[in-house]
């Protein structure tokens, strides 16, 4: 039995957040930027439970650092403008 998981993040700049993100994926994940384009969706499949664990725990974090990164260099270029 695969697990599966879909995390959808609404972010500010979802493109620039999503190919931050996407190095980081292994095999069992996809990362895209869903059709409205203000959404960036990943999408992870697991065989054991553990593992899904383990690997959204990790996603996580590397998505809230890339956000943050984002949104820190956008208000730096904003202020700079």
């Amino acid at each position: 039995m695969t697990r599966t998981a879909t995390i959808r993040t609404a972010v500010d700049t979802p493109a620039l957040v999503a190919a931050c993100v996407r190095p980081d994926n292994t095999a069992e994940m996809t990362t895209t930027v869903d059709d409205t384009g203000d959404t960036v969706v990943t999408r992870i499949e697991r065989a054991d439970t553990a593992g899904m664990q383990s690997t959204v725990d990790d996603y996580v974090v590397n998505l809230t650092v890339a956000a943050t990164v984002a949104q820190t260099a956008n208000q730096h270029t904003t202020h700079q403008s």
